[in-house]
């Protein structure tokens, strides 16, 4: 539970501080912007989250900011977090490591709402939707990126606004800071409508964080939130899906997986019956594992799934590629692999003759972006299941690292004693697609490029490779025993 009150501000020039470090230091960010709003009203955590409260943000502040009329920039409401970094020092949060590297998670929170005619106060809202992501980050450990995006499936503030997703972004004012715990750098949450979402994920979210600068009701350069905007930057220009198009065919889609609801089987072997699935046989007796065994086992899979970055929970999908490199046709799975599992020699790549891939219709939508901006453009694109402990990885024959190979291009690694345990849709599968097949496949999944609702279940088949998928609605997936 949060209250709503003006900060006490910081000490003046000169006494001794009665403030944390880190707080100081996010404060005289703050301060350098706002030298006029020395106490802000603030968000506060009433049982802060280092005493057991739910919430990990210790405040939220928020300020008035006049906007640049010269740059036709908006007056708004500006809100800045405290807590997803190292305030303290003392390990009551964060780990202290040092000051030579990130503080805490190394960033901070901020968001810029459009102030509505006649508003004395900012709502109180986006405190909660900062609380909601700072929980994410701190069950995860995921950090979050420039470019990344959430998809939230609600307007943001609980509204009927197209206002549902959120990309984020560099804060336009707020610099970078060193503080005595690490550095901490301040990330701009960005609402966006469905439509801008899906083309940040076919493309990139820097590409249409750029595009919508350059629209002043969509966010102009600051990239100001009005939750009352009713159309998209493509209403607004058609043009710009002409650009986004044109990226989508020259550079691909900088995605490189989704948290999803999907599962695998393997079409070959008969189904597997639900009460023999944790067994061992031992001569003619099944042997059934137990809890704790079942949880070691579940353990080490899990570990075996933190691809190139550790795995998504949902609502959230945020992009992982790297920052520091160009991408290139010729992409590497490199330590992404399932090998991880356990020990190397212990591991065995297993073929699968035939693949059945089962998606619900959020994930299937996906299907084309997976295969038009990734694999036609020799990269990978993994779906990591929330409900489970597997993963669906595409390949195409340019990745290097993949055990998936053209003569047999269905398969997964485990050892000898995993793989008598468990079902094999608990392991992570490679599914590895030629050009030729993916254009085919392109023109037969046409009909997802459709953002509508559309009759489920959807099955399509190739029978000739082997291969089939399903688009299924997702009560199968939240009961898999259906």
């Amino acid at each position: 539970m949060d209250e709503v009150r003006p900060s006490s501000g910081a000490p003046a020039h000169g006494l001794v501080p009665l403030f944390p470090p880190g707080l100081q230091a996010i404060y005289g960010e703050c301060r350098r912007l706002y030298p006029e709003q020395a106490n802000p009203l603030q968000v506060t955590a009433i049982v802060k989250y280092w005493l057991g409260g739910p919430d990990p943000l210790d405040y939220i502040s928020m300020y008035r900011n006049a906007g640049c009329p010269a740059q036709d920039i908006q007056e708004h409401w500006h809100y800045v977090s405290f807590g997803l970094s190292d305030l303290y020092g003392d390990n009551r949060v964060h780990e202290f490591t040092g000051a030579d590297g990130p503080s805490g998670f190394g960033f901070e929170l901020t968001f810029r709402l459009k102030r509505e005619l006649g508003e004395t106060a900012p709502p109180t809202w986006p405190a909660e939707l900062m609380q909601g992501l700072a929980r994410y980050v701190f069950q995860s450990e995921n950090t979050f990126c420039s470019g990344d995006h959430v998809s939230w499936h609600n307007p943001l503030d609980n509204s009927e606004s197209r206002i549902q997703h959120m990309l984020l972004t560099e804060d336009p004012q707020m610099q970078p800071i060193q503080t005595p715990f690490g550095t901490v750098s301040f990330l701009q949450i960005v609402g966006v409508c469905t439509e801008e979402l899906q083309a940040a994920q076919q493309w990139n979210g820097q590409g249409i964080l750029e595009l919508m600068r350059g629209v002043k009701v969509a966010g102009g350069p600051w990239l100001i939130t009005d939750m009352r905007r009713g159309e998209t930057i493509f209403d607004i220009d058609p043009h710009l899906q002409e650009r986004v198009d044109q990226g989508i065919e020259t550079e691909g889609s900088n995605l490189s997986g989704v948290s999803a609801k999907c599962v695998w089987d393997d079409l070959s072997r008969p189904p597997e019956d639900e009460e023999d699935s944790r067994s061992i046989c031992i001569g003619s007796q099944p042997r059934r594992l137990s809890d704790k065994d079942t949880e070691q086992i579940r353990e080490t899979l899990r570990k075996g799934l933190e691809f190139n970055s550790k795995a998504a929970l949902p609502p959230i999908n945020s992009q992982r590629q790297s920052h520091e490199r160009p991408q290139s046709r010729k992409d590497s799975l490199e330590s992404e692999s399932s090998a991880a599992i356990v020990p190397h020699e212990l591991v065995r790549t297993r073929q699968l003759e035939s693949v059945h891939l089962k998606f619900n219709q959020e994930s299937g939508t996906l299907l084309p972006l997976c295969l038009r901006g990734r694999l036609l453009h020799g990269r990978h694109f993994t779906y990591k299941s929330i409900n489970g402990d597997t993963a669906i990885t595409f390949v195409s024959t340019g990745v290097e690292g993949a055990f998936a190979t053209e003569e047999h291009p269905y398969a997964f690694q485990c050892g000898d004693f995993l793989f008598e345990c468990l079902s094999l849709s608990a392991f992570p599968v490679q599914i590895l697609l030629t050009e030729e097949f993916v254009e085919q496949m392109l023109g037969d999944l046409q009909e997802l490029n459709i953002r509508e609702e559309t009759k489920l279940p959807k099955e399509y088949s190739w029978p000739e490779k082997k291969l089939k998928i399903s688009v299924l609605p997702d009560s199968v997936f939240d009961n898999p025993l259906q």
